[in-house]
């Protein structure tokens, strides 16, 4: 008997959450507000007798990209062609459109035979962290007012504008908190660290200089007073692993960022941290 394939709803969503951590992903504690404000019609599951077996997003922020994740079977379930069900039955929602994802290395070839290359490595890093609070009034916490000139300036750094998605992950909330360099009245980078299933994760952290990257940094580690943090990295990019040196954080996991489509033209080396393996 095929499984059912539908759209997910809210709840399913906090369920799909559920068993990413206990893949070991470390999402967010209250990702699932801003995952769901990106495109409430990005996620389906798959059912059998009743009981949601497998999940898949793929969320589309405009008419040109679209990012897919949380591609997961439930363990009960897996080498029954289920996940692979679900796949083929959501790829075509994202028709016309390139595709990005993050999946583990080891499955390459599996997403190549449906179109997918691979443009470079995302490394997490993680580690213990403590870090003074740099000085100046150039760091801000984000607010509304700000929203404007986020909006744009994450564009440079995504293929799309994701502006629903930003207004839920840049509210400040508890364990979560927004850091914006603003100089000459523009913003020279931002970052974003939240509590997650394990310690704190920083993404995105976007600067257009290493200093600015650094400063970001300290003053979000510095804001949750130390501890676990974990940084996602596009590989290419030596000033971020120089970062992670100097903060002594190690290797932990990688994925591989893989296109369908055109692959954007990213400033990969002023990404210091990817936003998230799931939404990009």
């Amino acid at each position: 008997m095929s499984p059912i394939i539908r759209k997910a709803g809210r709840a399913d969503l906090d369920l799909l959450l559920d068993w990413a951590a206990r893949e070991g992903w470390n999402p967010g504690l209250d990702d699932a507000a801003s995952f769901w404000a990106a495109d409430p019609d990005g996620y389906w599951v798959a059912e059998e007798d009743g009981r949601v077996v497998a999940g898949l997003s793929l969320v589309r922020y405009d008419g040109t990209y679209a990012f897919l994740g949380f591609y997961i079977t439930h363990p009960d379930y897996r080498g029954q062609g289920i996940g692979h069900r679900l796949w083929q039955s959501v790829l075509p929602e994202a028709a016309g459109r390139t595709i990005g994802l993050d999946g583990v290395p080891g499955a390459q070839d599996i997403y190549a035979k449906s179109g997918f290359a691979l443009a470079h490595t995302n490394i997490r890093y993680g580690g213990e962290v403590k870090c003074t609070e740099p000085p100046g009034t150039e760091l801000v916490s984000v607010s509304p007012v700000h929203m404007p000139l986020l909006v744009d300036y994450d564009a440079r750094f995504y293929p799309a504008r994701r502006e629903n998605f930003l207004r839920e992950w840049l509210k400040p909330r508890d364990g979560r908190q927004s850091i914006a360099l603003i100089r000459n009245a523009g913003i020279a980078a931002y970052g974003t660290i939240r509590a997650s299933q394990e310690g704190h994760r920083i993404g995105p952290l976007f600067a257009d200089t290493e200093t600015g990257a650094d400063l970001v940094f300290r003053k979000l580690v510095a804001s949750i007073g130390g501890g676990p943090v974990f940084l996602d990295i596009p590989e290419p990019n030596a000033a971020a692993r120089a970062l992670c040196d100097r903060y002594n954080l190690k290797p932990v996991f990688e994925t591989a960022r893989m296109y369908r489509g055109i692959a954007p033209d990213l400033p990969l080396g002023q990404i210091y941290g990817v936003t998230t393996f799931e939404l990009g």
